[in-house]
């Protein structure tokens, strides 16, 4: 009877080990990734861009074989997007009619583009694609542009990136991808500024490129150093855990 209820102690001992090292593992894994956009270089206000929407597949039983992209024409409308062709994606671009006319150098746009949807194609378990765009001109009056995306999976299942995020709140469970706009460069328009200004500001643009990615990289290394330390502690704890009920047990049995 003794003996039973030592190796019971133990055994829940034990398990108290193993489940701290599970809640500590499992809280220093990483996130699930999510749609998002990132640009190719900087986004300026009242400029061009070219960006990607990053896709990855977050099932390991479907497949990802439609994405559609919407874009805040009554808002933020876009004169110019462009889609780059993807092999095996088939694309389709929607317009819409704007309430006002814009005037871009010279000419009148009474339409915008709306939605962008990409079919044909297939993003397997474990793979991510990435869907490259023109845009432009960016609005000059706004720090960020929403763009609301749908992905649709092999099984019929459909996930909402909608949500857009707010500052000083907890992220959404489904945020929309969200392309950050950085200062004016040049004369705002996309166009070189004088007396050399434009090569100036796109020195600067470059080095604070090259800074962003290296603070990006720097805060991934923080992130996957400290992921790490949690796992090890985690292992620590558990092992601790299971030392600690077999000494009790044996101090018992003396």
């Amino acid at each position: 009877m003794t003996a039973i209820r030592r190796t019971t102690r133990l055994s829940r001992l034990a398990a108290v080990g193993v489940a701290s090292t599970a809640s500590v593992l499992l809280l220093a894994g990483p996130a699930f990734a999510h749609v998002s956009v990132q640009p190719v270089g900087p986004a300026a206000k009242g400029g061009y861009a070219t960006v990607n929407i990053k896709v990855p597949n977050e099932r390991d039983n479907a497949s990802t074989v439609k994405l559609e992209v919407t874009f805040p024409v009554k808002d933020h409308p876009l004169t110019s997007v462009m889609p780059q062709p993807i092999p095996g994606w088939t694309v389709k671009v929607e317009k819409a009619k704007l309430d006002k006319p814009l005037k871009v150098h010279g000419k009148e746009i009474k339409e915008a583009v709306e939605k962008i949807t990409w079919t044909g194609g297939k993003v397997g378990p474990g793979e991510f694609q990435q869907f490259p765009l023109s845009l432009g001109q960016l609005p000059e009056d706004a720090d960020k542009l929403v763009l609301k995306a749908v992905q649709t999976y092999d099984n019929e299942e459909v996930v909402r990136w909608i949500e857009e995020p707010k500052e000083g709140q907890p992220e959404p469970k489904t945020p929309a991808p969200v392309l950050k706009l950085t200062a004016p460069a040049g004369d705002g328009h996309g166009a070189p500024a004088a007396d050399g200004k434009a090569a100036s500001a796109s020195d600067s643009a470059s080095k604070g490129g090259d800074s962003d990615k290296k603070t990006t990289a720097a805060a991934a290394d923080s992130s996957d150093t400290t992921a790490r330390v949690l796992g090890i502690v985690g292992i620590i704890v558990g092992v601790a855990g299971v030392a600690f009920g077999v000494l009790a047990g044996r101090r018992r049995a003396a």
